[in-house]
């Protein structure tokens, strides 16, 4: 850390170039003698970046920013605010603090937090931080795997990295860094509940078979993108687990929980009055037939992932009124799209979205939504569709 930073007068720079081409200000060089401006840049880049994703800490004064690439992987305050309702207790190690936005969300709910960081830099940025946001959290420079030996903890959260020196970006648990599954008997001996956060791209068959123990599968999405899988985990646990989908949105959450373990079968039907579009989280489950099941919906076909109903229900998902199903023809997309706008999505259709505009002319946008899509006895069809408002 640079202290010189956190003068006011630097404060004030920083805070007048948020909107600053950076290359410009590298050119120009630092007003300041004894700070570089690289330094400077980076903070710039690295605080810009934090505007919408830890507003806490944009609007915070005197706060120390680490490189852009930290705030590029660290959670969100939405995803961290989420993660902190999940535990409980009087202890909670994160092994991998990092920038800390984790840490800061479960201070607000667990008297004892430990914020275990690896990288030295980094772990005194987030000391600062922490005493700037008047929050008190342990902060150790140590690997925390190794930290916590002859320790127990109420809970246990570990974040590994998705970047392997050797083998770059993976997605399989156990080349991520730590290698979380060598280290899992030793982290379950140590806590009564393990929380890890993985890439929203893992696979979660393939998270089931590296792992054991897991209780729970909170599978979270901000906006309709996915953003992290958190897999929750206890030693003494045998059985059968829950996925728990959450899609975080401006206004409310749709919230929609699956057990695997209860058998369920689809009902397929063509299109009714009303069409349904699971959120990102629900379609990262699978749990495809459950939708059916549960709110009493048909599918098109077994592999489109849309549903219908003759009555409009609530629903974890788009919603939308069928104004009318098209076949999928030359002559019938010629009066369709005649100077039209829409908004389109594919469903089980053999052409991808950027294609169906180029071939028809149809530009983006408008209060039109066209789901090209297969139905049941294998039809190509255009459903013509208007929004339902939440």
């Amino acid at each position: 850390m640079h202290k010189g930073i956190l003068n006011p007068i630097v404060q004030e720079y920083i805070d007048c170039n948020l909107n600053s081409k950076i290359m410009g200000l590298i050119l120009k060089g630092s007003p300041f003698e004894n700070i570089d401006i690289r330094d400077l840049a980076e903070q710039i880049e690295s605080k810009k970046k934090a505007e919408k994703k830890l507003p806490t800490w944009f609007q915070s004064k005197n706060i120390y920013y680490p490189p852009k690439i930290s705030i590029e992987q660290t959670s969100s305050e939405i995803t961290a605010n989420y993660k902190s309702k999940l535990v409980s207790g009087d202890t909670v190690a994160d092994l991998t603090g990092g920038f800390g936005v984790d840490s800061y969300y479960f201070s607000k709910q667990i008297k004892n937090v430990f914020h275990y960081e690896i990288d030295e830099r980094l772990s005194k940025i987030a000391a600062h931080n922490f005493k700037e946001l008047n929050v008190n959290i342990h902060c150790s420079h140590e690997n925390g795997i190794e930290a916590i030996n002859n320790k127990d903890f109420d809970i246990l959260y570990i974040d590994p990295s998705r970047r392997n020196e050797a083998k770059g970006k993976v997605f399989f648990l156990r080349d991520c860094e730590p290698n979380i599954i060598a280290h899992l008997d030793y982290l379950l001996d140590r806590t009564k509940t393990l929380i890890i956060k993985t890439s929203p791209m893992l696979d979660i068959s393939i998270g089931l078979n590296e792992l054991k123990h897991v209780t729970e599968i909170h599978i979270v999405a901000v906006n309709n993108d996915v953003k992290e899988l958190l897999w929750i985990l206890n030693k003494n646990h045998i059985g059968n687990y829950v996925i728990h989908t959450i899609n975080i949105k401006d206004t409310i959450s749709e919230k929609f929980s699956i057990d695997p373990a209860i058998k369920t079968v689809a009902t397929y039907s063509n299109p009714k009055s009303y069409l349904y579009e699971p959120n990102a989280a629900v379609m990262k489950s699978g749990a495809f037939d459950v939708i059916s099941s549960y709110y009493k919906i048909d599918k098109l076909e077994k592999n489109t992932h849309l549903y219908t109903s003759d009555k409009l229900i609530d629903f974890p998902g788009r919603r939308f009124f069928l104004e009318r199903t098209i076949p999928y023809s030359k002559m019938e997309i010629k009066l369709l799209v005649a100077n039209k706008k829409a908004n389109i999505t594919t469903r089980n259709f053999p052409e991808p979205v950027k294609q169906i505009r180029k071939k028809w002319k149809i530009a983006e946008g408008g209060n039109n939504y066209l789901f090209f899509t297969t139905l049941s006895n294998g039809k190509k069809v255009i459903l013509e569709c208007t929004k339902i408002k939440p």
